[in-house]
């Protein structure tokens, strides 16, 4: 009988061991720098979107302010009024003075609505930026999480979903700074 040939299995199993490791290790070092970049990306976000609540409550604040000296005008304007009033009920001779104050507090009101109305529109423009950064910021921190688990899990198709995510996250970015 003639003898057998061996094939050497232990050297060709760890050769195939090694380049799976190698495979391996580029892959997580694949999702390893795609992570940080999505982290960039989300910590990047994260500072716009605290920018633009912060700027949305001061120029909520200061419509508030607005609205109140309107207030304030408002009710000079009333006072003046009722003296008019009170002096022609009377029959007492009114000042032009007055008069004139009067329509200046009016025509400052409008002014004033007008300031208040545009710091109102500000306001609401930062809060939906913000909205949307939010979302952004989420949606990366959601992507950041699956890229972790697709390393624990060793799913590639994971990490695949990752950067889909990453990307949803990449538009909520453009869609605000376009």
């Amino acid at each position: 009988m003639p003898e057998e040939i061996e094939v050497p299995i232990e050297k060709l199993h760890e050769s195939i061991q090694e380049e799976a490791e190698k495979a391996g290790e580029k892959w997580i070092f694949m999702v390893a720098l795609s992570t940080a970049i999505i982290a960039v990306f989300a910590a990047l976000c994260s500072l716009m979107a605290g920018h633009h609540a912060n700027e949305a409550l001061i120029e909520q604040i200061q419509a508030s302010d607005q609205w109140a000296y309107y207030q304030a005008k408002g009710i000079k304007a009333a006072v003046l009024d009722s003296k008019i009033e009170t002096l022609q009920a009377l029959n007492k001779q009114t000042s032009v003075k007055d008069e004139e104050k009067v329509k200046s507090y009016k025509k400052e009101q409008k002014e004033i609505e007008e300031r208040a109305k545009e710091k109102e529109k500000s306001s609401s423009l930062h809060l939906t930026a913000h909205n949307i950064l939010a979302k952004a910021v989420t949606v990366f921190q959601i992507a950041i999480a699956v890229s972790a688990i697709s390393v624990l899990t060793r799913r590639k198709w994971l990490w695949y979903g990752s950067g889909v995510l990453g990307l949803m996250g990449l538009i909520f970015l453009l869609q605000e700074l376009l």
